[in-house]
């Protein structure tokens, strides 16, 4: 629990900017967002707000800080440039080597506006997983910079009761420009049936 103390030192009380406006507001430029769920739909790749409902959004510093803490997971949330999961084996088919931070487990797709059972299954399952169970668990959600699917990512793990939801915004991108290093990932085989 002391661990978490120096991780909740890093929420802040939430302000409306008017990037957040577009999650929340009707209006043309909405057309995206599911006015039942607040889930982006489609236009993935496009500005995000300044924060995520029941998370944090944080810099590059902070994940720095972050990741010295015990208890902190990186999910990467890529969408995967493939044909998908091999339906024998679950295994994703990706044409497109994935670079991501260090001690990252990657999911791809569960960051879509929504999701297939299967997805559902996958993304709950691996969150289980990543985390022992534990709602308290430190989750840091991320892809790359103007990625709406870590923003879903974050905002789904806040509703189903994870507590300690963190979204790295810039991603890989700032991640690199920074000169950290990236290792190539291999996502999460997917169970089909």
């Amino acid at each position: 629990m002391a661990a978490f103390a120096a991780a909740s030192a890093l929420w802040a009380m939430p302000h409306r900017t008017a990037a957040q406006s577009e999650v929340t507001q009707p209006g043309p430029t909405y057309k995206y967002i599911d006015p039942n769920t607040g889930f982006r739909l489609g236009h993935y790749r496009a500005p995000t707000p300044e924060s995520v409902p029941n998370g944090k959004r944080i810099a590059l510093a902070e994940l720095r800080a972050l990741l010295k803490q015990p208890n902190v997971a990186l999910v990467d949330v890529m969408a995967h440039t493939g044909g998908g999961p091999d339906p024998l084996t679950g295994e994703w088919l990706v044409n497109e080597v994935r670079m991501n931070i260090p001690g990252s487990v990657w999911l791809p797709e569960v960051g879509q506006g929504r999701l297939t059972p299967v997805l559902r299954r996958y993304f709950r399952d691996n969150l289980e997983a990543i985390t022992g169970g534990d709602k308290v668990h430190a989750l840091v959600f991320y892809c790359i910079a103007d990625c709406w699917p870590s923003w879903n990512a974050a905002k789904r793990a806040a509703e189903w009761g994870y507590e300690n939801v963190f979204w790295f915004a810039e991603g890989t991108d700032d991640w690199s420009q920074a000169g950290l290093p990236l290792e190539e990932a291999r996502a999460v085989p997917i169970e089909l049936e």
